[in-house]
């Protein structure tokens, strides 16, 4: 009941977004020309989140996730403490090189039921997944909807944005486990019985499904564009499915909502920056290169993406980050920071959709608190390392 009301929501907020955005084109308030350039952007990012979406989507239908979750179990071999290393593990991976949303979507299911399967508290692992979406989000360009955004500033290559997302990404995951094992270092401890495997209905279909999963991954880094490589593995993964499972092939595996939510933010915020936000902000943001500026600037990323989202947070300071340091202190910002509001990053809220259909309960206001320290925590300590490093 709740799933089906937050679908709702999310259905009218994605309509609403769109009738102003064709509202602000209509009217004049963003220039046609302007548009057009602005489509012409943002198109290969929309592109690689459908593309994305499709193999997980997929992927998991074939039963790649759950395996590799009862695999995990197994190397868990009945300790708490080493299957949440290996779930931090797999976070961090699946965010990395499937992006925040997949692992919002596709891992949070997969750990929760794992956890009650084995028959300890699935919460540290449900907040560990939703956070590390965030916070793993900053290594490569197909982490994040913002990193696509900000890839062509940042060299052609997964290899040049790497360079300098390194040391504030491994900051990032590092305070992240670091926080979340202090916090539940009771529900960490002790043992668990291994469950039963499920079974396998088509394993030929897994087989495919998985080995495309395995060799996508170092493609997104190899430098071809994200679009191409995504599109690829789901053509294939589509190709298969029309043979051995047709059922699954349904309009709902393009993320409808998460496009159309995207592309109004991004209509909305183009047309606020031609008619005059860019100049307004500048007195907000600041300049220079130096340890507090950088500082400065992710605390306005963190601040943004909390109050709006971090997408158009992103989109509004990103004239104002002039230099490769600036860049990636906003992209911690908006990307590391997004740990406290609901709405902060649509990824929460696809997670929250997850966990109220597994029937787990999480309290706001303490969701909102423990954000709110961690990062308090973690922007200004990958900020640091970024200026020390750049």
């Amino acid at each position: 009941m709740l799933a089906a009301a937050g679908r709702r929501i999310g259905t009218i907020l994605t309509v609403a977004l769109l009738l102003a955005a064709a509202l602000v084109v209509a009217a004049g308030f963003l220039p046609w020309s302007d548009f057009v350039a602005l489509l012409a952007r943002v198109a290969p990012v929309l592109a690689f989140v459908v593309g994305i979406t499709i193999v997980a989507e997929l992927a998991s239908e074939a039963g790649v996730f759950t395996a590799l979750a009862e695999r995990l179990a197994g190397w868990g071999r009945g300790r708490v403490w080493l299957l949440w290393a290996l779930v931090i593990a797999l976070a961090v991976v699946s965010t990395a090189f499937l992006s925040l949303d997949t692992t919002a979507v596709l891992v949070t299911p997969v750990v929760v039921v794992l956890a009650q399967h084995v028959g300890i508290p699935p919460l540290p692992f449900a907040l560990a997944t939703v956070w590390l979406a965030n916070t793993a989000s900053l290594f490569l360009p197909v982490s994040n909807l913002t990193n696509l955004l900000a890839a062509d500033r940042l060299g052609e290559s997964p290899a040049s944005f790497l360079a300098v997302s390194w040391a504030p990404g491994l900051v990032g995951v590092a305070a992240t486990v670091a926080i979340l094992s202090l916090v539940h270092r009771r529900s960490l401890r002790g043992s668990f019985t291994l469950p039963e495997r499920t079974p396998v209905d088509d394993r030929v279909l897994l087989v495919f499904s998985a080995v495309v999963v395995a060799v996508l991954l170092p493609m997104l880094v190899s430098g071809i564009e994200v679009a191409l490589v995504a599109g690829a593995g789901a053509v294939l993964l589509l190709g298969m499915f029309l043979v051995r499972r047709r059922s699954a092939i349904r309009p709902s595996l393009i993320p409808w909502q998460a496009l159309g939510i995207a592309l109004g933010l991004f209509v909305l915020v183009e047309a606020a920056q031609v008619r005059g936000l860019e100049s307004v902000l500048t007195q907000v943001t600041g300049s220079g290169d130096d340890p507090l500026s950088l500082l400065h600037l992710a605390a306005v990323g963190a601040l943004s993406a909390n109050v709006l989202n971090n997408l158009p947070a992103y989109l509004v300071l990103e004239p104002h980050a002039d230099s490769s340091a600036r860049i990636m202190a906003l992209l911690i910002g908006t990307n590391l920071g997004p740990l406290v509001t609901p709405w902060a990053s649509l990824a929460t809220l696809l997670w929250h959709q997850r966990l109220t259909s597994l029937g787990v309960t999480i309290s706001w206001p303490r969701f909102m608190g423990l954000g709110l320290i961690a990062v308090v925590v973690i922007v200004p300590l990958a900020t640091v390392v970024l200026a020390l490093v750049a």
